[in-house]
């Protein structure tokens, strides 16, 4: 029998999560309390219900940069090798009670280093974490393999260094490296030498394009730099015109007419690691009826599913997939082919990437469409 679609039952689902920032996903109680252990006294509220929300107020919301100034505070608290490994591994107990299976976290060392730490020591911490709550969900009887992304700041010259630490990290529980903060005025092409340096290491990168600054940013993102997904894209529909605006014409393909950079993100089937709730809040789209998600997947785009900053955004995977599937009608076989999309972007060997998908999301997904048995 189908299970229907509801909050329930969709957390049940096998998810895979792409873009999720440590930072932007701390639980309330923790940050009160790592404030107290290490004296941090700029908490805008001291009681958890009161910061929850704050960091959830509309205040924040409309633009990149007034989305992600709470942020302030959560990295605040992270600086020291104590509070990175907790909140690393709270980040993975949360994670796993929403059935993510696999997911790339991404958080940016260079701003975790106020109280003395060094890089190498801010992603040690990170990494014992993640691998001590990848443990505890097994000791459990739960799946998960959570992995990370060296983030570099496109505002602050460290690029390069970001790019050094990802290599050296990358068989100890790092898989890529990433390029994000405010886009308007700080192009990623000034922060060439980290991507060749990538390259020349046969290392994969993802970069955040087409969320503050439009279409041009995915064009040089994937022009110049050579990303290999785009961190949100979502504004690569404004490449995208379609015939009478008939967004719900009965062939929207046969209505569609692609630019050349909508084009070439179809064609070298680029990942789109779209945050609907999140798009929305930074304004980056006005509501989720008109989120180009169902667009772009009907016109065969590779798009995926994520939280961006599940603190902030009041989020998690399966409150993100029931938003699409309320906007969309989207069914079992629809999120099935968004979690493989994202599986089958993920950073990891190809070996690793199958096994996950033919072992747990594809016997998972035929349980709740009524095809098996969990």
């Amino acid at each position: 029998m189908t299970s229907p679609l509801n909050l329930a039952t969709i957390g049940q689902a096998p998810k895979v999560l792409l873009h999720d920032h440590l930072d932007g996903g701390l639980r309330p109680a923790t940050v009160l309390e790592l404030a107290d252990e290490l004296g941090y006294k700029k908490l805008p509220a001291l009681d958890v219900d009161s910061l929850t929300r704050w960091f959830h107020t509309p205040s924040h919301r409309g633009s990149l940069l007034r989305y992600l100034e709470p942020m302030a505070h959560t990295v605040g608290v992270m600086q020291t090798a104590s509070s990175l490994y907790r909140v690393a591994r709270e980040c993975v107990e949360d994670l796993t009670a929403d059935n993510v299976v696999y997911a790339e976290v991404r958080f940016a060392p260079e701003m975790h280093i106020e109280r003395g730490l060094s890089l190498d020591q801010v992603v040690d911490a990170v990494l014992a974490g993640f691998a001590d709550g990848e443990r505890a969900a097994r000791g459990e009887g739960r799946f998960i393999v959570v992995r990370s992304l060296m983030t570099a700041m496109r505002n602050a010259p460290r690029s390069l260094e970001i790019a050094k630490l990802a290599i050296r990290f990358r068989d100890k529980g790092v898989v890529g490296f990433d390029l994000a903060g405010a886009e308007v005025g700080y192009p990623p092409s000034r922060h060439l030498d980290a991507f060749e340096y990538m390259r020349a290491h046969d290392g994969r990168f993802t970069i955040h394009a087409g969320e503050a600054f439009g279409l041009p940013s995915i064009d040089e993102a994937i022009a110049f730099c050579g990303a290999d997904r785009l961190g949100h894209g979502v504004r690569v529909v404004d490449d995208i015109d379609v015939d009478n605006g008939a967004h719900d014409a009965s062939s929207l393909e046969a209505a569609a007419h692609l630019g050349r950079v909508a084009a070439i993100v179809r064609d070298k089937r680029i990942p789109l690691e779209l945050c609907p709730t999140s798009n929305i809040q930074t304004g980056a789209v006005a509501s989720i009826a008109e989120h180009p998600f169902d667009v772009l997947d009907r016109l065969r785009f590779r798009v995926t599913v994520n939280t961006d900053n599940r603190l902030l955004s009041d989020t998690t995977m399966s409150k993100e997939m029931l938003r699409l599937v309320e906007a969309f009608g989207y069914g079992w076989t629809d999120l099935d082919r968004f979690t493989i999309n994202a599986m089958e972007s993920a950073f990891i060997p190809f070996d690793e990437r199958l096994a996950i998908i033919d072992e747990v999301i594809t016997p998972r997904f035929a349980a709740l469409a009524g095809r098996g048995v969990l």
